[in-house]
Parts: C-alpha cells; sequence; structure tokens
C-alpha cells in the first residue's frame, strides 16, 4: 500500500540532485568544509547533508528536515 501512495510523487527537485553533486565533487577534491569548525569532509553522508542544506537555502524543493523525536 505505502508504494501505490508514494506512486508519482518527486519528493526532491532537480536543482536539489545538482546541489548534492556539486557537494559530492567538492568532498573528492578535498574543498568541502563543515559548519563553523571549518574541518575537511570526509564522510560520504555528511557531504549529502551539506548539499541538501545549500539546496534549501537556494530554495529547490526539499523536504523539511526530519527532527529528533522527543521520547
Amino acid at each position: 500500500m505505502a508504494t501505490r501512495a508514494r506512486k508519482g510523487t518527486r519528493r526532491y527537485g532537480k536543482k536539489a540532485q545538482s546541489t548534492v553533486a556539486s557537494a559530492m565533487r567538492r568532498k573528492k577534491r578535498g574543498t568541502l568544509k563543515s559548519g563553523r569548525s571549518g574541518r575537511k569532509v570526509t564522510s560520504r553522508k555528511q557531504a549529502i547533508a551539506i548539499g541538501l542544506s545549500e539546496a534549501r537555502k537556494k530554495g529547490a524543493k526539499v523536504p523539511p528536515r526530519r527532527r529528533a523525536s522527543s521520547r
């Protein structure tokens, strides 16, 4: 049932995809830096997160960040 309900809906736009790809290229080149510390990013997951964050700032179609559940 879940796959049927989600069929046809794109969760991420093309602009978001290109921004994440750009972040991945910068990670490979070694020029992608993280937040305040400015340390070089080596994690693939972190590079994707930075790319999505940049896409949100540009106004691309990206779902909002997941919030931590309060248990």
